[in-house]
C-alpha cells in the first residue's frame, strides 16, 4: 500500500472525520501506521470508544479501496494529501482540513491565491451581475475564484471567472462521480479545463444536508479572503463568512437595497465588520495593502490574460480618453448606438480597460 492509498483508506471510514483523524496522526504519526495499529493502541487516545478502535482497526472490512481506486484511476483523477505540494498551504493551516482532495482538472501554484465567492442559490437580477463584475475583474487579476458550484451565485462567479480567461476553482459538496446540481455537468467540464472540480468525498458519495455546509469550510480556508455577494439572514453563505472569520480570513460583502430580504445577509455582515465592496478594485486594493510585500500575490501585469477586442469594443475604446467624458459625448465620438455603447462600456469595464466615474461619465485607464 502507497502513502496515498493509505490517505485514502482513512478518508473512507466511516464515522472518523478530519478532526479524529488529526487525533490519530498526532498519536501514531502517519496513515500507515494508523492501519496497522491494534483496537488495545487506538483506545489509548483520548476520545475514542471501542467501537471507533475496532472500526479503524479492521478497516479492510469496512471499506473497498481497490473499488475506489479503480473509480479515481477510471475517471482520471488526481489525489492530493496534506503532504502534497500543491495542497493549498492555507487550508492545510484550518482547524480540521481535508485529509484528502480528490482532484478533476489541475490546480497550479498560481491557484495558491484565491478568492471566494458565495451567495444564495436563488440570487436576484442584482446579485447575478454584481457577481459577474466581480468575479470577472478578480480572474482578470490574477486571482483563482473558489466558489461551490451551486445554482445562483456560485454559477454566476464560476462562469464570469471562465469568461476573463482565468482560473477558477469548484468545492463541490458530493463526491464528483455524483455532482450536484447535475445541470452544472458542462460547467463542471469547462471549470475542470481552466482550474479544478475538488471534493473531499469519495467519488460516489451523494450529497446531503451535511456534506454541504462542511464543504464551505474548504471555500473559506481555501481562499485568501471570502466576498459574500447575496445573502438573506438564513443562509449558507453566512454561516461560511463566520467559518472565514473564524480561520482568519478577510470577510467582504456586497450591499444591497434595505428592503430586500436577498440583501438583509450582506448588509448585517456590514454592520459586523464586513468589508463593503462596490467593485473588484475594492478588494484588490485592499488585498495590496494588507500583503503590500507578499512575495506570492500575483502580479496583474504577469497574471492578465492578452486582451481581445471585438470590433465594437475597439471602436468605443479609442473614443475614451484619460480624459473623462460624458456617454453621449463617447456616443457620438464612437458613431455607435446608445444600446451597443452601454453594453460595450460594460464589458470594457469588466476587462478594466475603463472606469465608470460618476454622472455616467468615463475615463480610459491604460
Amino acid at each position: 500500500m502507497t502513502r496515498t492509498e493509505a490517505w485514502i483508506a482513512l478518508n473512507l471510514l466511516p464515522q472518523i472525520g478530519s478532526v479524529r483523524a488529526r487525533k490519530l496522526l498526532q498519536h501514531f504519526g502517519s496513515p500507515e501506521r494508523i492501519l496497522t495499529a491494534k483496537t488495545s493502541d487506538i483506545l489509548q487516545i483520548e476520545g475514542f470508544g471501542r467501537a471507533q478502535a475496532e472500526n479503524i482497526a479492521g478497516w479492510e472490512s469496512q471499506i473497498d479501496l481497490a473499488g475506489e481506486l479503480k473509480k479515481i484511476q477510471d475517471r482520471g483523477l488526481t489525489i492530493l494529501t496534506q503532504e502534497d505540494e500543491f495542497y493549498p498551504p492555507l487550508l492545510r493551516e484550518i482547524h480540521d482540513p481535508p485529509l484528502v482532495l480528490y482532484v478533476w482538472g489541475e490546480l497550479i501554484k498560481r491557484d495558491h491565491n484565491a478568492l471566494g465567492i458565495v451567495g444564495s442559490r436563488h440570487a436576484t437580477h442584482y446579485g447575478l451581475n454584481a457577481t459577474k463584475k466581480l468575479s470577472f475583474q478578480i480572474a482578470y487579476a490574477g486571482y483563482a475564484v473558489v466558489s461551490g458550484l451551486a445554482r445562483g451565485i456560485d454559477t454566476a462567479a464560476h462562469e464570469a471567472a471562465l469568461a476573463a480567461k482565468g482560473r477558477t476553482i469548484a468545492v463541490i459538496g458530493s463526491g464528483i462521480g455524483k455532482l450536484y446540481p447535475p445541470e452544472n455537468m458542462a460547467l463542471a467540464e469547462r471549470i475542470a479545463q481552466n482550474g479544478a472540480v475538488i471534493s473531499e468525498y469519495p467519488v460516489d458519495r451523494i450529497a446531503d444536508k451535511q456534506t454541504f455546509p462542511y464543504r464551505n469550510r474548504i471555500v473559506a480556508g481555501w481562499s485568501t479572503g471570502l466576498i459574500v455577494v447575496e445573502a438573506p439572514l438564513r443562509s449558507g453563505s453566512l454561516i461560511t463568512a463566520q467559518q472565514a472569520t473564524e480561520q482568519g480570513r478577510t470577510v467582504y460583502a456586497v450591499p444591497g437595497p434595505i428592503d430586500k430580504p436577498t440583501s438583509a445577509g450582506c448588509n448585517r455582515l456590514i454592520q459586523q465588520g464586513a468589508k463593503l465592496i462596490m467593485d473588484g478594485a475594492d478588494v484588490l486594493d485592499d488585498l495590496m495593502t494588507l500583503f503590500p510585500t507578499a512575495p506570492t500575490a500575483p502580479k496583474l501585469e504577469e497574471s492578465r490574460p492578452a486582451v481581445t477586442l471585438t470590433l465594437e469594443e475597439e471602436i468605443l475604446y479609442k473614443a475614451i480618453s484619460t480624459d473623462e467624458a460624458h456617454i453621449n459625448d463617447i456616443t457620438t465620438t464612437s458613431g455607435l448606438t446608445p444600446a451597443t455603447v452601454s453594453s460595450t462600456l460594460m464589458r470594457l469595464e469588466m476587462k478594466r480597460l475603463i472606469r465608470a466615474l460618476p454622472g455616467r461619465r468615463y475615463v480610459r485607464l491604460v
